[in-house]
């Protein structure tokens, strides 16, 4: 480059792009070569704009004396008609290329450089928006990778604008994202408030890096009583489950391997002062500290509190339980709205339901009569001997069924004539019932294989039957998660799922 040309470049850049880019870098908390690499960026945008937009133009920062080069780049190719016409432009064969660069290779580059070119207003305008832009992406990616790890944190901000009740919160370097729904009930902020909210996710979106807040997040809750419980934040006590109504009511499971340590307590706090402390950033939101028992039953009961509770009944098949209380304590046990019960099944993570020791003696006494009934019906037997089937436990035919002469003799009342009557009329009516299921099934359109099937009973078939599954591909074609919705309300765990429909399939590996 002779001196005339240096000249123009001082004239056209009188400022010194390194040190721009280095102050902008420091300001904006970014890398400078990230600077100069949209400067360049926006100065091949405007040097294609003077020599043409199909040409390729690259644009090079001297990274020692800041002076800007304009480039055009032509690939070397074997035949230039061999290439796509509206390639051509940015090609050139081999032959002419050898005659600019002796040592010239197909797949390299001709590069020539151009004269440097007067930047207009409109040029000028267009570099300055690519270079903002291109900063501005930089900047969100830097905050991206300093924000991915906090996810889980709790941060301190300034509202910065409420758009259509979304919060935009200015975290120092960075904007946050808080969503109406991720507020608490009835929480409203305005512009320059200060606001503390949790860390839940920090993601790449179609407009850059996004962080998002919460403050109705389960997590927030256990954060605020990491920060206000020592115990907590050091790992002696353990927080288990959580339940919240945001804004209104929330309930925390705790508990600790330190038997010196009451862990409700320590989060209560003298006089309340931890639990107060949290409410009180939660805008009044009441909160219920249970104590976490591996018993379900005590942890149950726990955290229904503070209803008192005078019997509990559970269904493990079913993960439900059946609560009973005194007529009185029945609204404190639902809680307005069913609130309490809510909670308490959510954080158990149990269903509930909450009985009156009147209603639970009501239901006892139906079902009584209705297991009374099914065995007078099957077995053909009077009220008395019924009652007493239902009253020493039996609640279906197959159980009778199953028991020896010997056992169904030592209740009271029988002997043993009775008791081989009995389980000749069970054994009777389960013979029947499955002769009469056998002719459904097979008018249903069921295949032999799923007729003959040994892990499936006539019970189970039915229900795959009204799910129109009745064949062996049928079943094969099934994922276990689909087979246990399927036989909804027949348990079957994973295991026997796999297994079922394994066997299924293995007819598709023979014929391979």
């Amino acid at each position: 480059m002779n001196s005339s040309q240096v000249n123009e470049d001082k004239d056209f850049f009188p400022v010194d792009l390194i040190e721009i880019s280095k102050n902008l870098a420091k300001e904006k908390g970014i890398d400078s070569e990230e600077i100069l690499l949209a400067m360049e960026t926006a100065i091949a945008k405007a040097g294609r704009t003077k020599y043409g937009q199909e040409f390729d133009i690259r644009a090079q920062v001297d990274r020692q004396s800041g002076k800007i080069g304009l480039y055009r780049y032509m690939e070397i190719v074997d035949s230039l008609e061999a290439q796509p016409e509206e390639e051509r432009i940015n090609k050139i064969d081999l032959k002419k290329a050898l005659l600019k660069k002796p040592e010239a290779k197909i797949g390299e580059f001709i590069i020539d450089q151009l004269p440097q070119i007067d930047f207009g207003r409109i040029a000028v305008q267009t570099a300055k928006q690519v270079i903002f832009q291109k900063v501005k992406e930089a900047e969100r990616s830097v905050q991206f990778h300093n924000f991915k790890d906090r996810v889980g944190e709790i941060v301190n901000g300034i509202v910065k604008r409420v758009e259509y009740g979304n919060i935009i919160v200015d975290l120092g370097k960075a904007e946050a994202l808080l969503k109406r729904d991720e507020l608490l009930n009835r929480e409203t902020f305005r512009r320059s408030d200060r606001i503390r909210a949790y860390i839940y996710d920090v993601r790449e979106e179609t407009n850059g890096p996004q962080i998002f807040l919460s403050r109705a997040h389960n997590e927030f809750l256990v954060m605020l009583f990491k920060q206000e419980v020592p115990e907590i934040y050091d790992g002696i006590i353990e927080v288990k489950s959580v339940a919240r109504d945001p804004g209104s009511r929330a309930k925390i499971a705790v508990t600790t391997k330190d038997k010196s340590i009451d862990p409700v307590g320590a989060c209560v706090g003298m006089r309340g002062s931890r639990v107060q402390a949290v409410v009180n950033e939660l805008q009044g939101e009441k909160i219920d500290i249970v104590l976490w028992s591996e018993d379900t039953a005590t942890f149950v009961v726990n955290a229904l509190g503070p209803a008192e509770v005078d019997k509990v009944v559970i269904e493990e098949e079913l993960k439900k339980i059946d609560i009973i209380v005194p007529d009185e304590q029945l609204s404190l046990a639902i809680g307005r709205r069913g609130q309490n019960v809510r909670l308490a099944s959510s954080l158990t993570g149990w269903d509930i339901d909450i009985l009156t020791i009147s209603e639970e003696s009501e239901k006892r006494n139906e079902e009584f009569k209705k297991l009374s009934q099914i065995f007078i019906s099957s077995l053909d037997v009077d009220e008395v001997i019924a009652h007493l089937l239902v009253t020493e436990g039996f609640s279906n035919v197959d159980e009778i069924s199953m028991v020896t002469v010997e056992e169904l003799s030592s209740i009271e009342g029988f002997d043993q004539n009775l008791a081989t009557e009995l389980k000749e009329r069970a054994a009777n009516h389960l013979k029947k019932i499955y002769q009469e299921n056998l002719i459904k099934l097979k008018s249903l359109g069921l295949d032999e294989y799923l007729l003959k099937n040994k892990s499936l009973n006539q019970s189970q078939l039915l229900l795959l039957a009204e799910h129109g599954i009745k064949t062996r591909d049928d079943l094969a074609d099934l994922s276990s998660e689909e087979l246990i919705e399927n036989l909804k309300g027949i348990t079957v765990n994973t295991e026997q799922a796999d297994k079922i429909i394994m066997e299924a399939r293995e007819h598709w590996f023979d014929k391979k």
